[in-house]
């Protein structure tokens, strides 16, 4: 009698494309957390009956994040530079029905995608964007992020970067979506609680997700191992409920402050216009 092998499964096959393991994530990269957490929210709901993962259309960009569109079963689309949202908003205009994802890293988002990072949530457009920070271009080599920490050594600044940081949390906070959050990899739990909540919402919503870059970003400060700088992102991460914009912090030296700063049910960009233009038995069909 030939006893057959029994292929070793995992409970998130079923939204994986596992043909294309293994990924090219770097050992210690915090990506796969984030996209891991991001998955078992989407699991969960689903079991629960509120949440169709064939309405979901998932858009990356470029970088090492923006490669999470090729591992994942969804609708999906790895975007230009930077252009991930302006795509999810054309989903969305197309067919209401759809609920777009963007996920990808803080090069891509904050910075050649930055414009319509701030207009996307100004409009408070029917979106939920995940950027994955690493602090820097980790795919290309290590150039100067714009959310790299200031004085921080990185290809493009080898005497240390001159520059202060950008804080897109604190600048998406200002804008007022109606959802804001930032979370870290250190706290896998919170990423799946916060996801899972924004999902289920209407309007903008914003969730950045601390992320370790041991290969690169760690290189670049004396921590390639990846138990000491994800023990040092640890550390830096705080906790906070905020009153305003001033209460949120973005020190690689003292504090990364994170939680949920905004939560609100505003009228979405989707309900004003098709209430606006004649079209409000679209909003039946209305997906977050």
């Amino acid at each position: 009698m030939v006893m057959l092998e029994e292929k070793p499964s995992h409970p998130l096959d079923a939204y994986m494309r596992t043909d294309r393991l293994p990924h090219i994530w770097c050992p210690g990269c915090g990506i796969g957390i984030a996209l891991q957490q991001f998955l078992w929210a989407v699991k969960e709901l689903h079991e629960e009956g509120k949440l169709d993962p064939n309405k979901i259309v998932f858009a990356t960009g470029i970088g090492c994040t923006g490669r999470a569109s090729g591992f994942v079963k969804f609708d999906t689309a790895h975007t230009p530079h930077g252009r991930a949202i302006p795509f999810a908003v054309g989903v969305k205009l197309a067919n209401p029905s759809l609920i777009p994802i963007v996920f990808s890293g803080d090069g891509d988002i904050a910075s050649i995608g930055g414009n319509h990072m701030m207009h996307a949530a100004r409009r408070n457009f029917d979106m939920l964007v995940i950027m994955v920070n690493n602090m820097t271009y980790g795919l290309t080599g290590g150039q100067l992020a714009p959310t790299t920490p200031h004085s921080v050594y990185s290809t493009t600044t080898p005497m240390g970067n001159p520059e202060s940081p950008i804080d897109a949390t604190k600048v998406v906070y200002s804008i007022s979506p109606n959802f804001v959050a930032r979370m870290s990899i250190t706290h896998p739990n919170l990423i799946r609680d916060t996801v899972k909540k924004a999902l289920l919402m209407k309007g903008f919503r914003w969730i950045e997700v601390l992320s370790t870059c041991p290969e690169i970003f760690g290189r670049h400060i004396n921590m390639r191992d990846p138990y000491e700088l994800y023990s040092r992102l640890k550390k830096v991460v705080k906790f906070k409920k905020v009153a305003s914009a001033n209460d949120i912090k973005y020190d690689w030296n003292s504090e990364i402050t994170c939680g949920v700063f905004t939560e609100k049910n505003d009228p979405s960009y989707m309900e004003n216009y098709l209430s606006m233009y004649g079209l409000k038995e679209k909003l039946g069909v209305l997906s977050p």
